[in-house]
C-alpha cells in the first residue's frame, strides 16, 4: 500500500504529535495505511451535510451480529449489544456496575497498560498474574490464575488477543478459563478489540463462545483504523448481564461519537474485502520486519498472531530498563516502552501496521542506533 510519510506527518493525531518532526512513530497502535473506500465515502457525505449530533446506535447491534456470523461463526442477540465510547470506558462502565469497591481484578502483564489505571478508576484493586513465558512464548499461567481466583479476585480482564505480544488464545485456553472462572464465580471481561486482525496459522473464537457469562468488548477501531471516533460495543453473555446492563447510565452510549457510530456500522456491512486485503498486507509486513529484525543482532522477535505489533527483546543489548528512550535518543525512531505494560523491563513495542518503506527505514534507524 502506497503511503506518503510526507503526508502522514500532516496528521494531528497523539501519534504524530508527540515528539519532533524528524522522529518517526512506531510506537501508538493506529494504523497508517489508507482507509477504506465506503467508510471515506459515508464520512464525507456527513460532513457535506452537517451531521454532527449526538449519536444513537441505529442498527449498529445488528450488524455487529451479522458480523460476528460471517467472522466467528459466532451467534449473538442484538438485545444482547450496547453502545459504549469505546472499550476502556466499557470496562469501566462494566466494573462499576457489577463490581464492589476494593473487588480484585486480574490481568496478565505484559498487557494493555491503560487497563492499570481503568480498574482503579472504577475503584477496584489490581491484581498481576503474569503471562507464562519460555522463551519467546507467552501463555496464560492457569495455576497462578486459580491461586487469584482462590484468593478472592472476582474478576477477570481477558486481553484476547493479546496486546502487546499476539498471542490467540486457543480453544483449550478458553475453556480452561472458563472452568476456572465458575468454580470460583469470577466474572471475565474480554477486551477483543484486535480480534479481526489475525493471521494464517491461528483461529480467534470470542471467549463467550467457550462461557457465556461474560462482557466482552468490540470495536471497529483497531482493524479499521477509527479510534477517534470514538464508538465501540460491549456485549453481554446472559440475560441476567443483560438486565444489569439496563441500568447502565444512558451516559455510557452518549459517550459515542455519531461519526464513529455510522463508519462502525459501514466498517461490519461494508469493510469486509477491505479487512481481508489489510489483514493480508499486514501480515506480510510482520514476515518483512522479521526478515529486516534478522539483520539486526540481539534483538529477539516472535511473530505475533494477531494484531499489528511487535513485542521486541532487547534485553541481551544491556541498555537498561527503557531501551525505548535509547531508541528515540540515537534513532529518532518513536517505541512504546515495554515498562508501561508491567513485565516489560528491556522490552518495548513497535506498530508495524504502516508502509513497508517506512516500516525499513524504522528498523534502519534502530540498527543504527544500536551501532553506536
Amino acid at each position: 500500500m502506497d503511503v506518503d510519510f510526507a503526508e502522514l506527518a500532516r496528521r494531528r493525531s497523539y501519534k504524530w504529535r508527540t515528539h519532533d518532526p524528524d522522529v518517526l512513530p512506531v510506537h501508538v497502535a493506529e494504523m497508517d495505511l489508507p482507509t477504506a473506500e465506503p467508510i471515506r465515502a459515508v464520512l464525507a457525505e456527513m460532513v457535506q451535510r452537517g451531521d454532527f449530533g449526538y449519536a444513537v446506535p441505529g442498527d449498529l447491534p445488528e450488524v455487529y451480529c451479522d458480523f460476528a456470523a460471517w467472522r466467528y461463526a459466532q451467534r449473538l442477540d442484538p438485545a444482547d449489544v450496547h453502545l459504549v465510547g469505546d472499550v476502556s470506558q466499557g470496562i469501566y462502565v462494566t466494573l462499576r456496575l457489577l463490581a464492589r469497591a476494593g473487588d480484585g481484578v486480574v490481568v496478565c502483564p505484559p498487557v494493555y497498560h491503560p487497563f492499570f489505571s481503568t480498574i482503579p478508576a472504577a475503584g477496584c484493586q489490581v491484581v498481576e498474574v503474569p503471562l507464562a513465558r519460555d522463551g519467546d512464548r507467552y501463555d496464560l499461567d492457569l495455576s497462578g490464575l486459580a491461586a487469584a481466583f482462590a484468593a478472592g479476585a472476582r474478576f477477570f480482564l481477558l486481553c484476547h488477543p493479546h496486546n502487546p505480544v499476539g498471542r490467540v488464545w486457543s480453544a483449550a485456553d478458553l475453556a480452561a478459563v472458563a472452568d476456572l472462572a465458575d468454580r470460583h464465580a469470577v466474572t471475565v471481561i474480554a477486551d477483543e478489540i484486535h480480534a479481526p486482525l489475525v493471521y494464517d496459522g491461528a483461529r480467534f473464537a470470542p471467549y463467550a463462545t467457550a462461557a457465556p457469562g461474560a462482557v466482552s468488548l468490540v470495536s471497529a477501531s483497531k482493524a479499521w483504523n477509527l479510534p477517534g471516533l470514538k464508538a465501540a460495543l460491549a456485549v453481554t453473555g446472559s440475560p441476567e448481564l443483560r438486565r444489569r446492563w439496563a441500568d447502565v447510565p444512558e451516559l455510557a452510549g452518549i459517550a459515542a461519537g455519531l461519526l464513529g457510530v455510522v463508519a462502525s456500522r459501514t466498517a461490519f456491512a461494508d469493510g469486509r474485502d477491505w479487512l481481508d486485503e489489510t489483514v493480508a498486507y499486514l501480515q506480510g509486513n510482520r514476515e518483512h520486519l522479521r526478515s529486516l529484525l534478522a539483520d539486526v543482532p540481539g534483538v529477539r522477535f516472535a511473530p505475533p498472531e494477531a494484531t499489528y505489533l511487535a513485542w521486541l527483546d532487547f534485553s541481551a543489548l544491556g541498555l537498561g530498563a527503557d531501551p525505548a528512550e535509547v531508541i528515540l535518543r540515537r534513532g529518532r525512531v518513536a517505541l512504546d516502552p515495554g515498562e508501561r505494560f508491567g513485565q516489560g523491563v528491556g522490552f518495548a513495542r513497535l506498530n508495524f501496521g504502516t508502509s513497508r518503506e517506512l516500516l525499513t527505514e524504522a528498523v534502519r534507524r534502530m540498527r543504527a542506533a544500536l551501532a553506536t
